[in-house]
């Protein structure tokens, strides 16, 4: 429960906070001051029409694109953060096209996660020295948990390019998990998905959220799914945000309407 200052009790301080976030490609201006804020353990929803400029604003967010403005993470700036380090801090991410080493099997792609979380230097490895064994262990342990988690554990073994489409978006999924983020950044993951499958969905990133206490922003086309999901909805049209609130009091906003449905005959 959220408690306001009139109720006695401040608010927690965001998570995620975007301000005046601008960015401009040449002449065109793909994002332009866009400011809002997501709160621990809440599932915010970033929609808008095509080019709009979410997955632009993801891209802001994981470091890929430099913009103007500010991005602070657990009140931090990350304008100096090298984009390799945003695992470190607690920022995961999936991406709208799947990103995973087709090569590799399910539970080496998980493995790769996990990455960040390695402290043992070359030196260490090459020596196999005792915590080379002991991270080795627990961050298997890690992968076989998500592994159980994603229902994954019948294809582990499997390279993720002889899986369907949808087995692979759980496997990106876990694999983002495997960092421990605190942050998990979801672009588009219902995207190919049948009906079934979305409500499949929807249920886990619930379930994720509390097991890992996790918040979640997520970039999503699928309107029954982001409004079922989402705590707060934030709206983008054409690098603007025309819109924030919760579900019931977006959907009716008239700005939002235009934007999808056009200006009224």
């Amino acid at each position: 429960m959220r408690y306001g200052v009139s109720g006695g009790r401040s608010q927690p301080a965001p998570l995620l906070e975007v301000r005046d976030v601008t960015l401009r490609f040449g002449g065109v201006v793909a994002l332009d001051g866009v400011s809002f804020d997501v709160a621990p353990g809440e599932i915010c929803g970033l929609i808008g029409p095509n080019g709009a400029g979410k997955t632009t604003l993801f891209n802001c967010l994981s470091r890929l694109y430099p913009s103007e403005g500010e991005i602070r993470f657990e009140s931090q700036p990350l304008a100096h953060l090298p984009r390799h380090r945003m695992a470190d801090v607690g920022i995961g991410r999936t991406f709208q096209n799947l990103a995973l080493f087709r090569s590799l099997t399910v539970r080496q792609n998980i493995l790769m996660g996990t990455h960040c979380r390695r402290r043992a230097g070359f030196l260490a490895h090459a020596l196999r020295l005792p915590i080379v064994a002991r991270e080795e262990a627990t961050h298997g342990q890690r992968a076989d948990e998500l592994i159980e988690l994603l229902a994954l554990r019948d294809v582990a073994h499997l390279p993720v390019a002889q899986l369907p489409f949808g087995t692979q978006k759980r496997v990106e999924l876990a694999r983002a998990l495997a960092a421990s983020p605190k942050l998990l950044l979801l672009d588009e993951p219902a995207c190919g998905l049948n009906h079934e499958e979305v409500e499949q969905l929807a249920t886990l990133i619930r379930q994720l959220r509390q097991r890992f206490a996790l918040t979640v922003l997520l970039v999503e086309h699928h309107m029954g799914l982001v409004m079922a999901l989402s705590d707060k909805i934030v709206a983008l049209n054409f690098g603007r945000k025309i819109a924030e609130g919760t579900p019931a009091e977006v959907q009716c906003d008239p700005e939002l309407v235009k934007a999808y449905l056009g200006e009224p005959a």
